[in-house]
């Protein structure tokens, strides 16, 4: 079977493009995203919500893609250099640009800035996209010096500060009571940021999700999560996503508690002077 498969391969070529093709589509998504969210300024404030609430949905759609460029590239042996790279500058596109903007989008069109509130707002923002640049880029070093993949991750992956920003977004569309995310919000993006640049360890989900078949504790979180999920899925999603944003900070405070004491050498005072 596997020969067949890798004949399959050999005989068409273009199969190795599927991966690249994945990967314009995740740059398309943010790119639509951006396009989509900017409609905000030409439309009536009852229907903003609306419109960045599918703008988020749109970068959510895009972690399939981002997700799906990496299996394809495996599969079709067709991972690269070129590959890496491309995957990255799609990813700055859609988890950097795509979700800076929606934040600054939704406080200007929704809070009506003015004066030093409209530059701090930019200055949130800028902080989001420069630490998704930095993160992308030393992301790439590790991937091209390091042999083995590890299934942790230094600092936040930076799908996952995108989708924590817009489970926020898609929450506040379904319950606008919660005036407050409007103002935490560009806060919390640059905390984001700073957690993408960090040195805290986060859990690859990915592979977390492959060890799940082998490790039953692991399975029955996974179903009652589906279970959840299914009963509330706007709560369920803004409480998952965001609490695996906390759960790097919290497990890091947690360690600095456990770390064991370092024993200090005994002094002989018998024999002392």
């Amino acid at each position: 079977m596997r020969k067949q498969f890798k004949a399959l391969i050999q005989e068409n070529k273009w199969l190795k493009g599927v991966p690249t093709t994945l990967t314009i589509c995740n740059s398309l998504c943010g790119f639509g995203a951006i396009l989509y969210t900017l409609n905000a300024y030409t439309v009536d404030s009852e229907v903003i919500p609306d419109i960045l609430t599918l703008s988020a949905y749109i970068v959510l759609a895009a972690m399939f893609f981002d997700a799906l460029d990496g299996f394809a590239a495996r599969i079709f042996n067709a991972a690269s250099m070129h590959g890496m790279q491309m995957d990255s500058l799609a990813d700055m596109v859609t988890f950097g640009v795509a979700p800076a903007v929606i934040v600054a989008v939704m406080a200007h069109s929704l809070r009506k800035l003015e004066g030093n509130s409209y530059y701090f707002v930019w200055l949130m923002c800028a902080v989001y996209l420069g630490c998704a640049a930095l993160r992308l880029a030393t992301y790439n070093v590790h991937a091209m010096l390091e042999k083995k993949s590890s299934d942790k991750f230094n600092g936040l992956p930076s799908p996952g500060a995108a989708a924590a920003i817009c489970s926020l977004v898609i929450f506040f569309n379904y319950y606008e009571e919660h005036k407050i995310i409007i103002k935490i919000l560009p806060i919390y993006a640059c905390v984001l940021g700073l957690l993408m640049v960090s040195h805290i360890k986060y859990q690859h989900m990915a592979k977390w999700l492959q060890s799940v078949k082998r490790n039953n504790s692991r399975l029955l979180c996974l179903i009652i999560f589906l279970g959840l999920l299914a009963w509330h899925p706007i709560i369920m999603l803004t409480v998952a996503i965001n609490a695996y944003v906390l759960a790097g900070p919290v497990s890091a405070f947690l360690k600095i508690f456990k770390r064991p004491a370092v024993l200090q050498p005994e002094v002989d005072l018998t024999n002392a002077g």
